[in-house]
């Protein structure tokens, strides 16, 4: 006799070990013992009885189990186990979830994490979370094509966001071509994206390159009265113009003071090659002060929240927007033109000694790129001639033969 709601609502238990089985016809059955009320089929297969369960009582109802009857039932008919078919489907399941677009990008991070600096991986990872992930991470990525990709970077590039998009779309290629590697995707979807976003606009950092306007920025740098970690990263900048990301994430064990030398490690630097920076005695002076600071630390210029961490990187910038310099007017990575512009025009230093320091790509007659060493001595006495210059200046000790100003 069929089972009813009524009754299955209030059927209670009769004690029994096994429990009790309510039948409701072609092998559905309602098992029910102090636990709760189970459905159940019952049916053969290679020669053999199995049980299939198919939920449980309210969550499961009678309308619902039977469907699920009849379609274990069809699957017995076209000669398939519905217990293996249940297994199958849960390994495919677990499968997919392995290989979806968020999962492969999330094992590319870590697995290439010690090739980045921890703020870029950082980036990484938030444009990841913010931009892509809500689009296509649930996606396998087997499965997913250009446009997709594509609807993730439009949705940057429409908030004006247009180099971050592109950015962004280098990341997913990155990730396809990771995903290539392992048999997880045939290709990189991204290469079919080519000229799909607006160009990027040229720009260029704000810098003050001007001798009587870098002179008032050297006074207001050394009247800066801020947090003395922050003063001394700013004091330093216009001496090193290395890139602000180098400068704040320096530590004590690349420099040497008694060398008057710091070496960056290629793992920094934006071409991946060792850099070596000569220090003036203004900078080394400098460094000396911060040592009685910072020295028992890893980091030269630690984050004032945590010393496990280097400084923020928009302290820089901050600083120079309190002493009433807009981006407009100079940023950061502006000591960087500032040093480059005053070296070469105005005090006639070598274009390729200018080149090295700056960390860019400089290459012998024969093409091959200098080490980190080349014109070492060279570089050094341009170094001091560059500190003592920006004492002058600040100290309106030039005169017109050397400031031009």
């Amino acid at each position: 006799m069929a089972l009813t709601d009524t009754f299955i609502r209030k059927v209670k238990p009769s004690g029994a070990s096994a429990g009790d089985k309510h039948t409701d016809g072609q092998a559905l059955h309602l098992l029910v013992n102090a636990a709760g009320k189970y459905w159940r089929l019952s049916y053969r297969f290679d020669g053999k009885q199995k049980t299939l369960a198919l939920g449980v009582y309210p969550q499961v109802s009678l309308a619902q189990a039977r469907t699920r009857r009849d379609e274990a039932r069809k699957l017995i008919a076209d000669g398939v186990d519905p217990m293996r078919a249940r297994s199958d489907n849960k390994l495919a399941k677990a499968n997919e979830a392995a290989t979806t677009f968020e999962s492969v990008a999330r094992t590319w991070l870590t697995k290439t994490a010690p090739s980045r600096a921890e703020s870029t991986q950082k980036k990484n990872t938030t444009w990841l979370e913010r931009n892509v992930f809500p689009c296509i991470g649930g996606m396998p990525i087997s499965t997913i094509g250009p446009r997709d990709v594509l609807r993730a970077v439009q949705t940057m590039e429409s908030r004006g966001a247009i180099e971050s998009a592109h950015k962004v779309k280098q990341l997913c290629g990155q990730i396809f071509r990771f995903a290539v590697a392992g048999q997880l995707a045939d290709r990189d979807v991204t290469a079919d994206l080519r000229g799909a976003l607006a160009v990027i606009p040229r720009s260029h950092y704000a810098a003050i390159t001007e001798p009587k306007d870098v002179a008032n920025l050297m006074r207001s740098i050394f009247g800066y009265a801020g947090h003395p970690y922050a003063v001394a990263a700013l004091k330093l900048s216009p001496l090193v113009f290395v890139r602000p990301g180098e400068l704040r994430s320096a530590e004590w064990t690349e420099l040497d003071l008694d060398a008057a030398e710091w070496r960056i490690p290629g793992s920094k630097m934006k071409m991946k090659a060792d850099h070596l920076v000569p220090l003036s005695a203004q900078a080394v002076a400098l460094l000396r002060s911060v040592h009685r600071m910072t020295g028992d630390g890893r980091y030269v210029f630690p984050s004032i929240r945590s010393s496990d961490r280097c400084m923020s990187e928009n302290t820089i910038n901050a600083a120079l927007r309190s002493m009433g310099y807009s981006k407009e007017v100079m940023t950061a990575h502006g000591f960087r033109a500032m040093a480059r512009t005053i070296l070469d025009e105005v005090l006639g230093e070598r274009v390729d000694l200018i080149e090295h320091q700056l960390a860019h790509a400089v290459k012998d007659p024969n093409g091959r790129a200098y080490n980190r060493t080349a014109h070492l001595p060279a570089r050094r006495s341009m170094m001091q001639r560059w500190a003592d210059y920006l004492d002058a200046l600040r100290n309106d000790a030039c005169n017109r033969q050397i400031c031009l100003a």
